[in-house]
């Protein structure tokens, strides 16, 4: 059931369906990425190469360990809409395998479900 609810909020992130009243973007975070506002929590997301890294924060930028997170990402790029298995590591990272390098444009939908029951969902735009 997690993973049908996972994927249609965050295909109606990727599509631009969902209000963006769920999250905001703030500055730029300590890792070099763009860091958006969720229930309370940061996500910083910061691609490489090979990658998909999303930084967990409190209000305070304070790192939350994610530990125990359930998370799944959905990229739209060139046309194509693929979903990203995010792995918690330690001490506060979802990493995610890309299978090529994402193009400046791609929008990139995480949501995710913290231990502490808190439901997080942001989107971003790869620069």
């Amino acid at each position: 059931m997690f993973r049908k609810a996972t994927q249609l909020i965050a295909a109606a992130f990727v599509l631009g369906a969902v209000s963006p009243a769920f999250a905001h973007e703030e500055a730029k975070g300590p890792n070099g990425g763009h860091v958006i506002e969720a229930a309370g929590h940061h996500i910083e997301f910061v691609p490489s190469q090979t990658e998909a890294t999303f930084y967990l924060s409190d209000a305070a930028g304070k790192p939350i360990a994610s530990k125990g997170t359930k998370a799944k990402a959905f990229v739209q790029d060139g046309g194509k809409t693929v979903p990203l298995e995010l792995t918690p590591v330690d001490p506060d990272k979802l990493i995610a395998k890309l299978a090529s390098p994402l193009s400046s444009g791609a929008k990139v939908a995480v949501t995710a479900t913290m231990v502490d029951g808190h439901n997080l969902q942001a989107r971003y735009v790869v620069p």
